[in-house]
């Protein structure tokens, strides 16, 4: 199970820059299938709201944190970033209380990131199960890596690798009336890839906090390599495939599917409604990577693991020291 598996459940955000936010889906997609998705709060929109979108507004102000707060963790979480100790306990008044109060976080984290990391041009997005609502994360120009790749010295402080499958869109989701479907977000797609998620922590030790504390600090999201991309991800059966992740020890794991939401396909179009109802949607060139595939298996410095999911090409990294 993945280290990040039934820790969090969705909230809405306040926007800020290219980033996402959005609606509820859940269930598994047979094939044919299509996904309905409710929108909530898209807070500060600039177009009109649907009346869903309105009346979910109003009832989610009352859990929004105040803004002396959600600074202080901000400062706490950016602090370690800096080279502060990482936390090993939080204040229980800086410890949030919903999912709302979760993501109002994690934006201005990502507000906080934009000058050292770049723009938000990806996400991460999973599921505890196939049934869950998922929870998502967004990512930074500057923790995305193409190809294999050297992981930079001192980039991460915690290396747990898992294989995934991300999506690049080739056309843009952007906020609308209705809810984009699942017919609608897979035509946007151009190419898939394999990649290796870092998991990482602004926190002393991964999985130590409460969960909503581990969402606020962007899904303990280190970084993201990817793989050259196929054009063919029609062809590709995500819970039917087969992932390998040699981890440079002398372990592998195989085997086939493995990700704990199921199709992950279904993700995307809870995310494309997400970002949508924030008023920052996906894309054109948008990364999305979908969940963990294998166990989060955390590794020393100095070695180099590969991923290879399906027929996809295989991609690599390595822990620098």
């Amino acid at each position: 199970m993945s280290v990040l598996q039934g820790l969090f459940r969705p909230g809405f955000l306040l926007p800020w820059s290219r980033v996402f936010c959005g609606g509820v889906g859940a269930g598994t997609i047979p094939d044919g299938a299509s996904v309905s998705n409710t929108a909530p709060d898209p807070l500060f929109q600039t177009r009109p709201l649907p009346l869903h979108d309105r009346k979910r507004l109003a009832m989610s102000n009352a859990d929004t944190l105040s803004p002396s707060r959600e600074a202080l963790l901000t400062d706490r979480l950016m602090a370690v970033r800096d080279g502060a100790p990482p936390l090993i306990h939080l204040d229980p008044t800086l410890i949030p209380e919903t999912e709302t109060e979760a993501y109002g976080i994690q934006d201005h984290v990502a507000r906080a990131l934009q000058a050292r990391y770049g723009s938000v041009i990806g996400w991460k997005v999973g599921a505890a199960s196939s049934e869950a609502v998922p929870f998502a994360a967004p990512l930074h120009e500057a923790t995305l890596f193409h190809g294999d790749t050297a992981l930079p010295h001192g980039f991460c402080r915690h290396r747990g690798v898992e294989a995934e499958i991300v999506y690049r869109f080739a056309r843009d989701l952007p906020a609308r009336e209705r809810p984009w479907t699942l017919e609608e977000v897979l035509d946007a797609i151009g190419s898939v890839h394999t990649a290796i998620e870092i998991i990482d922590t602004r926190f002393a030790e991964p999985n130590s906090q409460p969960r909503l504390a581990h969402l606020a600090d962007q899904g303990s999201h280190g970084a993201l390599i990817i793989g050259p991309g196929s054009d063919q991800w029609r062809s590709l059966s995500p819970v039917s495939e087969t992932v390998t992740l040699n981890l440079g020890d002398g372990r592998r794991i195989t085997h086939i599917g493995g990700n704990s939401a199921g199709d992950p396909r279904r993700l995307l179009v809870w995310l494309a409604n997400h970002a949508a109802a924030r008023g920052m949607p996906l894309l054109k060139g948008c990364v999305v990577t979908t969940g963990s595939m294998t166990d989060t298996v955390f590794l020393p410095s100095g070695l180099t693991v590969t991923a290879q999911i399906a027929s996809l090409a295989p991609v690599s990294v390595t822990l620098t020291r």
